[in-house]
């Protein structure tokens, strides 16, 4: 038992060598590299961020049903920049003073604000500054076809691998100009390697 005790005591006394620190070291560095790479932050900031366009887009959809289904007009015909609801009008950027976000250069609320179909924090959003500040991946486009049975469309480029993916496998991806939306074939799109800021490839709602 003596003979125990001094052994435990003299092997307390050591400690670790820097041998067994720099190997215990090296297996965390490791395993963190291991987590970073299966969570992947960069990809789940992306899908958050395309997300968050989803669901203001869907808002923004909604608060242009309400305002029609109450004036019977879209917030474009009540601005003065379509004549009435069959006139062709978009697509266009959410910071556009026909839709209803922004007033004159978004320094006041739209149409859409000042009726309390959307929040003021609204003018806020990326999307909704003027211009986009040039980046095409802060844009929101909003478009609305001919006819009083054309729905209205939000469009946006998504930014992660996981929705562009799933937009290419349900033929939801489109080049958009003017009034005109068309789909981009799956087998041009799935191609990873494709730059959709380049190639100017949206996703809409609804899908």
């Amino acid at each position: 038992m003596t003979v125990l005790k001094k052994y435990f005591k003299r092997g307390d006394d050591r400690g670790f060598t820097l041998v067994e620190l720099l190997i215990v070291i090296g297996l965390l560095g490791a395993i963190a590299l291991i987590v970073i790479a299966a969570i992947n932050p960069i990809e789940q900031a992306n899908r958050a961020r395309d997300t968050r366009f989803k669901a203001d887009g869907a808002q923004l959809i909604s608060a242009i049903d309400r305002y029609f289904a109450v004036r019977s007009e879209f917030p474009w015909v009540t601005s003065g920049f379509a004549a009435d609801n069959d006139a062709i009008y978009g697509f266009i950027t959410a910071s556009d003073e026909g839709i209803g976000i922004c007033g004159a250069d978004c320094n006041t609320d739209g149409s859409l604000i000042t009726n309390d179909e959307l929040k003021p924090e609204f003018r806020n959003r990326d999307f909704a500054q003027k211009g986009g500040g040039g980046d095409e991946t802060k844009k929101m486009y909003i478009g609305k076809a001919s006819g009083t049975s054309e729905s209205v469309y939000v469009c946006f480029i998504p930014m992660s691998k996981a929705t562009r993916q799933k937009s290419c496998s349900e033929d939801n991806v489109y080049t958009i100009l003017g009034v005109a939306r068309t789909v981009v074939p799956e087998a041009s799109c799935s191609d990873t390697s494709q730059n959709w800021v380049t190639n100017a490839w949206y996703v809409c709602i609804p899908e």
